[in-house]
């Protein structure tokens, strides 16, 4: 299909069940959607998932879930969260995707706020955590497992069999395509919650139309990479935009492949068993993977660490131009390629045509660092407002220091006071049942970011900060928290660190430390590697201190950290600290370090 066939294609389908049925005729029983059972991956065809998404959305709609109504689908990524979604659109209705990492509370929350009648939920221990919530909830009143539920239920919540429904759905005449034909590109599709990094969660209503338009973007951003038979691995929550959109719909759009990762922790594995040709992930797991790299090169022959670290300078080099490459430095610069590159392209399974990072702000370093080694890294951009992706670097020219020009059909502008304002179809139609947040953010069309950069020469935008996390100290001076965390994080003894300083003189900073540090320093010192203990050790102290004090040498003067206390544990999503997309909670930290980090102000 050529360019301007596929173009026409996302602009002429009217909503996602639409586009997905338009495709599963196209390619029949060509694979479609992996997951590893039995240490192998399993595949459903692109015909066996559709008409699984026809069997559960008429059985949905015997449910009486109809035009509107929310449902909401909690599950780890894996093939039924795409087929629940398409039945729930397919039958009328909106979705409403949850994070696994969920608690009760917050459950309860997303189903009140959404008034979801139904959810569908996947493993047994996902349910536990769902049903107190539902039977609390005024509407939620059934809940459809994908995995057998071993108990009687009592109550108003009905618990309902995944399998049965498809079994019913699947003897049932009723038009699923009649539904479908139905739907506007206009239409809600789905309410994703944003993850709360200041407060309370809000439901952003994202059409139709806003995804597929995100998805159009996408194809023709990476277009030039020669999209044809492309494989993804999803591994982030498919209940965040960026996933949902870019891990999900987009590969639908194009008639991907999508492999379910096993885990995180399985990561490593399955890259090498899968060869993705493209990842999309959150600058965190690039700063794991370049991490990792290096952890592994110390324990390699010093000829191997000289290589590697020629390969870094002069990919770096030749990416920037500030110092060009001699004849000899290209000659040898061509021959890495042979010795270091390929082996760590190895490493991400050999086929893959680019990184794509996402979600939150990349270090530059981090990007110089991938694309010196020959891993093609963009940058991009986006909101769950906006469904989510506003612009991202394409592969050529790739200025990795930006977040690229916007996408296809995304118009992006300046406003006086600095924050980037954005207007296009993928732009949310507000927030669900809060009509005052959206008026604050929704103005005249344009999209409000509340994000602060400018737009150069070439329409490129770059990011400075966040509108409402730049610290302001009391000297007056403006500084962006997140290029000093970034600089610190670099430093291979600290793993974590948040800085603040808001009308302060002087930053402070929390610092979490690397545990593979922290472990080789215990064990050197014949101490205890217990962090409660480590951060009333003098010595360990000052080693940390060491580490910030390099960092201070690469910032300006208002960015040093003058003084840091040590986090009792890492920020995670368990503990709460962190967004299930690794996002800081600064709230959240502020609220338990906080007496700590005030008494770093004390004294001279």
């Amino acid at each position: 299909m050529t360019y301007d066939d596929m173009i026409r294609h996302y602009r002429e389908w009217r909503s996602l069940p639409g586009m997905f049925f338009d495709q599963a005729h196209r390619l029949g029983m060509r694979p479609l959607l992996f997951a590893k059972r039995d240490g192998f991956y399993h595949s459903i065809s692109w015909l066996e998932a559709a008409g699984q998404v026809r069997s559960l959305a008429r059985a949905l709609r015997a449910l009486g879930i109809d035009r509107g109504e929310r449902v909401v689908v909690l599950s780890e990524n894996r093939p039924e969260f795409p087929i629940a979604e398409l039945a729930i659109m397919a039958a009328g209705g909106i979705v409403v995707p949850a994070y696994a990492t969920n608690t009760v509370q917050d459950h309860l929350y997303v189903l009140e706020n959404s008034g979801a009648r139904a959810a569908i939920v996947s493993t047994r221990a996902l349910t536990e955590r769902l049903l107190p919530a539902a039977q609390a909830s005024s509407g939620c009143r059934a809940i459809i497992a994908m995995e057998p539920w071993p108990r009687d239920q009592t109550g108003e919540v009905k618990m309902l069999s995944w399998g049965h429904l498809l079994a019913e759905g699947e003897h049932s005449h009723l038009g699923v395509e009649a539904w479908t034909s139905a739907l506007q590109r206009n239409d809600t599709a789905c309410i994703i919650y944003t993850s709360g990094t200041g407060g309370a969660p809000k439901g952003v209503m994202l059409t139709h139309g806003a995804i597929l338009t995100n998805c159009m973007g996408a194809y023709d951003l990476l277009y030039e990479l020669g999209l044809d038979d492309e494989v993804f691995l999803s591994f982030l929550p498919l209940s965040h935009a960026y996933e949902h959109t870019a891990g999900q719909f987009f590969p639908l759009s194009i008639g991907a492949r999508i492999f379910y990762a096993e885990g995180v922790e399985a990561l490593a594995r399955n890259l090498v068993e899968v060869q993705p040709t493209l990842i999309t992930a959150v600058p965190r797991l690039y700063e794991s993977f370049r991490r990792r790299i290096l952890t592994a090169m110390e324990r390699e022959s010093a000829f191997t660490q000289y290589l590697f670290a020629k390969t870094v300078e002069l990919g770096s080099r030749a990416y920037e131009g500030k110092k060009p490459l001699s004849p000899a430095e290209r000659g040898f610069n061509l021959l890495l390629e042979f010795l270091v590159r390929r082996n760590v392209r190895n490493k991400f399974g050999g086929k893959l045509k680019a990184f794509v990072s996402g979600g939150a702000p990349l270090p530059y370093e981090i990007g110089l660092f991938f694309i010196a080694l020959g891993v093609r890294l963009l940058q991009g951009y986006g909101q769950t407002e906006a469904a989510p992706v506003i612009s991202c670097n394409r592969p050529n020219p790739n200025r990795i220091a930006t977040v690229g020009p916007p996408v296809l059909d995304v118009e992006a502008k300046i406003a006086p006071d600095g924050e980037i304002l954005v207007r296009g179809e993928m732009v949310m139609q507000g927030y669900w049942r809060d009509a005052a947040s959206t008026a604050a953010v929704l103005k005249e069309g344009w999209l409000h970011t509340g994000d602060v950069g400018f737009i150069g020469d070439d329409r490129s935008i770059t990011i400075t900060d966040r509108k409402k996390d730049i610290i302001v100290n009391s000297g007056g001076d403006n500084i962006s928290p997140m290029k000093v965390e970034g600089r610190l994080a670099l430093e291979p003894e600290i793993a974590q660190a948040v800085v603040f300083g808001d009308r302060r003189p002087y930053l402070v900073a929390l610092i979490v430390p690397d545990p593979e540090f922290t472990d080789a320093w215990a064990k050197r010192h014949e101490c205890k590697n217990d962090l409660s203990s480590l951060a009333m050790n003098a010595e360990f102290q000052k080693a940390l201190g060491v580490a910030i004090e390099r960092a201070n040498g690469t910032l300006s003067q208002i960015e040093h950290v003058r003084r840091f206390t040590i986090a009792d544990a890492g920020f995670t999503v368990e503990n709460g600290l962190m967004t299930p997309t690794l996002k800081v909670r600064r709230h959240k930290i502020r609220e338990m370090y906080g007496v700590r980090l005030e008494a770093l102000y004390a004294g001279p």
